[in-house]
């Protein structure tokens, strides 16, 4: 075992980091009480390649391994969560679904846009009926010979208005329920396509989340990801990577908590010396500490099964349990050391507490991870 980042892992960081520092910190707190998606610093990590980091460089990617990937999206989530969710979902669920399970025609026609940042896209799966339970799609694709005809609600949707390209979960076969899913790359230009009203959320405020409703769309044949009835599989194999992302997410709203609540403990006094000093806070630091550097292993240990080719499974869910268990611990603490001064926006940490709690539900909840962890122990 090598814990060493290599060279280019260090740049990767330095980079990730002077970006967020510099180009999504002036602002963060407007666009969170807002609402206000970061639509240039979208395009801006898109030019850094931030946008398609695993997608392979002949499609517009930057070619890089997961671990690269992990690295960027802690120093990121650092700052800002709701521009690094735009950045997970673009590069977990949208770039690797594609370029994992697309046909060469669908690679050629949308990753180079999704790569670059120039575009990006959404995963649409939640449905009011079908949040954990992903086999109760009641969004049907009907098979009309050259096309298919769409008509149901998403929920929950990240990049939901902003979004160019849409990777849609349909039922096309009832009678076979799971095994009768496809999906389905969508566009927002196709008649019968509608978005609805920006969700009111407790945390990432700034990050695009809309239901969409599909009225008879018609989606062309060649738009399906896969053999007929691949779509709950291409579903479950793309969010196991897009695990690793938002654990990542998780990690880094922890860590940037953390940050700043050391900080703080080093310059706020109280009882004649700086905070830090007293063993309350001193022990609380210590517990933020161990459990950050613990989510990073278990963050790094999924990467790294899915860069050697190894089933990351549970080893992605471990990783989401565990951060985002991590992220929610740390930000609240993180709050408390501050004080007063934690409960009002200017000091970040109230921000981090509120995007901390939705890396236990997106994506999988941490109840599902735990079904995930214990079938695997159980069966051996």
């Amino acid at each position: 075992m090598d814990f060493n980042l290599t060279e280019e892992h260090l740049m990767i960081q330095q980079a990730a980091r002077d970006f967020a520092q510099n180009e999504l910190l002036p602002g963060v707190i407007e666009r969170d009480e807002k609402q206000i998606f970061p639509t240039e610093q979208v395009k801006k990590m898109g030019e850094l390649g931030f946008m398609g980091m695993m997608v392979d460089p002949k499609y517009g990617g930057s070619g890089l391994d997961a671990i690269s990937y992990v690295i960027a999206m802690e120093e990121i989530s650092k700052v800002d969560a709701s521009a690094s969710v735009v950045m997970s979902v673009n590069n977990s669920l949208v770039c690797w679904g594609l370029q994992e399970f697309g046909t060469e025609e669908q690679k050629q026609k949308y990753l180079p846009g999704l790569a670059s940042g120039q575009i990006h896209g959404a995963f649409c799966l939640s449905e009011p009926e079908a949040g954990s339970d992903a086999t109760s799609q009641k969004t049907t694709a009907i098979d009309m010979g050259d096309h298919y005809l769409v008509n149901g609600t998403k929920n929950w949707i990240t990049n939901g208005g902003t979004a160019s390209v849409y990777l849609v979960i349909a039922q096309t076969h009832p009678e076979l329920k799971h095994k009768g899913i496809n999906a389905l790359i969508m566009t927002k230009d196709m008649p019968g396509f509608s978005i609805g009203p920006k969700e009111q959320k407790m945390g990432i405020r700034g990050s695009d989340t809309h239901s969409l409703m599909f009225t008879d769309v018609k989606v062309p044949k060649e738009n399906r990801i896969g053999e007929d009835g691949f779509g709950f599989k291409f579903a479950m194999k793309t969010l196991a990577g897009g695990r690793i992302g938002i654990a990542s997410q998780a990690l880094g709203i922890a860590s940037g908590a953390y940050e700043l609540a050391l900080k703080y403990s080093k310059e706020r006094k109280a009882f004649g010396t700086e905070i830090c000093n007293h063993q309350a806070i001193a022990f609380k630091l210590a517990d933020m500490a161990v459990n950050i550097e613990a989510a990073r292993h278990l963050c790094m240990k999924a990467a790294w099964d899915k860069d050697n080719h190894k089933n990351y499974d549970v080893s992605g869910a471990m990783a989401k349990l565990f951060a985002s268990q991590t992220a929610m611990d740390t930000s609240v603490e993180a709050v408390q050391i501050h004080g007063g001064n934690g409960y009002v926006k200017e000091y970040h940490v109230e921000r981090m507490m509120r995007d901390a709690k939705i890396t236990q539900i997106y994506e999988g909840t941490s109840e599902i991870q735990k079904i995930v962890i214990s079938r695997a122990v159980i069966a051996g």
